[in-house]
């Protein structure tokens, strides 16, 4: 092992990556499960050879695919899956999958049948042989034939760079074994609008100066906040920049935000706005959005007279930065896409206190907007459906709400994972549209799903769960299943006490349901 890392140390180059790479030694294993665990101290510390393996690909392909090879052909991998995962991955058919590191796969489907064949009869483990479809015309992704500079050459090995995205086209198991399957997966191209489309809104949401920050936002949109938080903490120990320093705090805001952990939310968000004012000429925007960010969560913690009060003080200097960059009118900025977070944050503090017309008003101008700014089947339309939907959802009109909420989740759908976050709370409002009108086990069937989505997605600890639970309580308790619901309300009160202050509304609220079914079962 000391022998290969002083060779490494000694030989390596960035026009050796590949051949690392495919050597049996701690370059693979280490860099392998670094990816599939997410472990962001290795991830760091390779990041270099990551690149330079990366571009040794792109270079490859450009060679042997864009001057040569014209014809689509099809390339093979063997593995084993276990149970679970395979159950998803059938659940995914006609929809976009990624493999979490670089992939190796075969032009040699006898080697890669082998693999999966042996791997079937392993205990809880599906055989998987993936065929690949490949168009070298217009696909996206750079991927290189390395027969010629593996480190064992002559095995027909094609290799993808890290992250490739393919589209699940057909799913079926062999004739003679049940515990073996053939998936086809075809590699995405430019005309793929539901890929096309989801790129563009991970690119927005992820935007960063350097890599490490767009990684960072990264593992936020995907539900890796203890991930996420440790690349910050390491970001934030190795910068002298104060200006970094207030971007990797209100990152961390926002993970402990997502995690349901406001009051340190604020905190970090506080501590990020302390240090932009402290620099003279800092950009006064970010300023803004903090104060953006710090009424959202006084929403959340149900404190609407800050929520307000941080709204108007972000609103009011995100105006103006607006107007003096863009030389326009201040008034300019209440039609701008910028603006839509203002109009969606009072439209839900009219909806908290009741303001259902004003509520109504500032949620359709935010759509109103995002209609004339996005593509029909964008996210930030399905959002504004569902607020637009909450609204009319607590004014009793339920047949509006629900037809809301059905065009969120048919956008939501589309374009995203099935276990994002955002679907569970489009399936949420919908089961509560269903308890309202009665239909008790349409509104179980939602809240459970709900309840998987944010299980796998979020905390254990996140409040939303907490509210799930709470949901399908009620339901159980509508339908007099009163020991279902109490163990439901019960576990939502153990997560409240460990996410949420004592004196919370919510946590209040689940206290006083638990009382109530108890009550009605004594």
């Amino acid at each position: 092992m000391l022998e290969t890392v002083d060779e490494f140390e000694r030989d390596y180059n960035d026009k050796s990556s590949i051949k690392w790479y495919t050597r049996s030694c701690f370059t693979f294993e280490m860099l392998n499960r670094a990816l599939r665990n997410l472990e962001v101290d290795t991830i760091i510390t390779m990041s270099f050879f990551i690149n330079d393996l990366h571009r040794q690909i792109e270079q490859l392909h450009s060679q042997q695919f864009r001057q040569q090879q014209k014809e689509s052909f099809t390339v093979y991998r063997g593995q084993g899956l276990p149970e679970a995962e395979f159950a998803k991955l059938m659940k995914a058919k006609g929809g976009l999958m990624s493999f979490n590191s670089f992939l190796s796969t075969s032009i040699h489907r006898n080697v890669s049948f082998m693999y999966a064949e042996s791997n079937s009869g392993k205990m809880n483990t599906i055989g998987i042989l993936y065929e690949i479809e490949i168009d070298p015309l217009i696909s996206l992704a750079p991927f290189a034939r390395i027969d010629n500079i593996s480190y064992y050459e002559d095995e027909g090995e094609i290799l993808f760079s890290m992250h490739t995205i393919f589209r699940i086209d057909e799913i079926k198991s062999t004739e003679d074994n049940t515990r073996l399957w053939q998936v086809k997966l075809e590699l995405t191209n430019t005309k793929d609008q539901q890929l096309s489309t989801l790129t563009n809104q991970i690119r927005q949401e992820t935007l960063g100066s350097t890599g490490y920050e767009r990684l960072g936002k990264l593992l936020i949109k995907i539900g890796q906040f203890q991930k996420a938080e440790e690349l910050y903490q390491v970001l934030l120990n190795q910068t002298n920049d104060e200006q970094a320093k207030s971007i990797f705090y209100q990152q961390i805001g926002d993970i402990r935000d997502a995690s349901g952990d406001y009051e340190n939310a604020i905190s970090y968000y506080e501590k990020a706005s302390e240090i932009i004012q402290s620099i003279p000429l800092s950009d006064q925007s970010q300023l803004g959005t903090i104060y953006m960010k710090i009424a959202a969560v006084y929403m959340k913690m149900k404190e609407n007279s800050k929520a307000a009060l941080f709204n108007e003080k972000g609103t009011e200097i995100l105006r103006n930065n607006f107007s003096r960059e863009k030389n326009l009118p201040r008034d300019s900025y209440l039609n701008h896409p910028d603006s839509t977070t203002s109009y969606i944050d009072i439209g839900e503090i009219c909806n908290r206190t009741n303001e259902f017309s004003k509520a109504l008003s500032y949620q359709e101008k935010a759509l109103e907007i995002s209609q004339g700014t996005f593509p029909s089947n964008h996210p930030h339309l399905a959002t504004s459906y569902n607020n637009i939907g909450v609204v009319y959802h607590n004014m009793g009109e339920y047949s509006k709400a629900l037809s809301l909420y059905e065009k969120a989740c048919e956008i939501f759908q589309q374009i995203l994972p099935s276990n994002h976050p955002s679907l569970a709370t489009t399936y949420n409002n919908i089961g509560a549209v269903y308890k309202h009108i009665g239909e008790y086990s349409k509104a179980l069937s939602y809240h459970e799903k709900a309840l998987e989505i944010r299980q796998k997605s979020l905390s254990s600890t996140h409040p939303d769960l907490a509210i799930s639970q709470t949901n399908i309580g009620m339901v159980y308790e509508k339908k007099g299943e009163y020991s279902n619901a109490l163990s439901n309300f019960e576990r939502a009160l153990d997560i409240f006490s460990r996410s949420l202050p004592a004196n919370h509304p919510d946590t209040q609220a689940v206290r006083n349901n638990i009382e109530r079914v108890k009550q009605i079962i004594t």
